[in-house]
């Protein structure tokens, strides 16, 4: 019997609520859903339209121009290309082939020479071996997919020499609430979110590390030309495979969306944390 919280093991609980909506909600990884290019570049547009998002994390983050940075699950490079303007070196660590072609094309767009690929999930990456480590500056925004959070923690420890930046949810996020209110009625059972900031905070505890952490609202609506790319979109990811429950997603887009100039936009918003610290200050 569990007498307080000291004897809560953190991790099993990160481990056991990862799992819990791996087996009765999403059936897989993060990465998957990024696999396809037309989903990775739609992520990239997105991200230039709120590019201020961006550039508050730049400049959230201790860096100069003789920086070597270390991006987890970079994306299409949202991060990884306008960091290598400001530093001399990025390497980004990201398994979806759709993101990596994205990334590798706004590279080439850019003339950014400076930002090395490893196309690996960050649980398979060997640090001596796939990485040039130490890093100055370790990150990982919102791609804390990972099933067992404290060794991927101790791998960034391991591949970073000063700091690491970690960026995931606080409460149920946009989407939560969206496949709250679907996944029953899709597929007849309760969805169940994935672990969030509370958990991280409370294993980064047990590792004797204690972050800065800092909170911040986002609104982050999804846009869209019509109804039927809004389903292209949102099917994969609700797992609507059948007519009847392509329906049942429609009729609930139609329900949900709004018009802004002459596109649709399907309102979102979350509460997103940043948490960090120094490798040395670590006790």
């Amino acid at each position: 019997m569990i007498d307080s919280c000291k004897d809560i093991d953190w991790n099993e609980v990160w481990k056991s609520r990862t799992q819990a909506n791996r087996q009765y909600s999403s059936r897989r990884d993060c990465s998957s859903i990024w696999e396809s290019r037309e989903s990775a570049l739609r992520f990239w547009n997105m991200c230039q339209v709120n590019f201020h998002r961006t550039e508050a994390v730049i400049r959230g983050t201790d860096i100069s121009a003789d920086s070597r940075i270390l991006d987890i699950g970079s994306g299409p490079g949202t991060l990884a290309i306008p960091f290598a303007a400001r530093v001399a070196h990025v390497t980004a660590v990201e398994p979806a082939e759709g993101m990596c072609s994205v990334m590798q094309e706004k590279m080439a767009e850019r003339g950014v020479s400076n930002i090395d690929i490893v196309q690996k999930r960050w649980e398979e990456v060997d640090v001596a071996a796939d990485l040039q480590a130490p890093y100055d500056v370790v990150i990982a925004s919102f791609s804390l997919g990972m099933s067992d959070i404290r060794a991927a923690i101790e791998k960034m420890i391991q591949a970073s020499s000063r700091y690491v930046y970690l960026y995931h949810f606080a409460g149920p996020t946009s989407w939560d609430r969206q496949w709250h209110d679907l996944w029953p009625r899709l597929h007849g059972r309760k969805y169940q979110p994935g672990p969030k900031s509370d958990v991280l905070y409370n294993v980064l505890y047990q590792m004797g590390i204690y972050p800065n952490v800092s909170t911040f609202p986002m609104v982050h609506n999804q846009r869209y030309l019509n109804l039927e790319e809004a389903m292209r979109t949102l099917a994969p990811q609700a797992q609507a495979e059948t007519e009847e429950q392509k329906g049942v997603l429609r009729e609930y887009l139609r329900g949900a969306m709004r018009e802004e100039g002459g596109e649709l936009a399907l309102p979102g918003s979350s509460i997103r944390v940043k948490m960090w610290w120094e490798k040395e200050k670590k006790m």
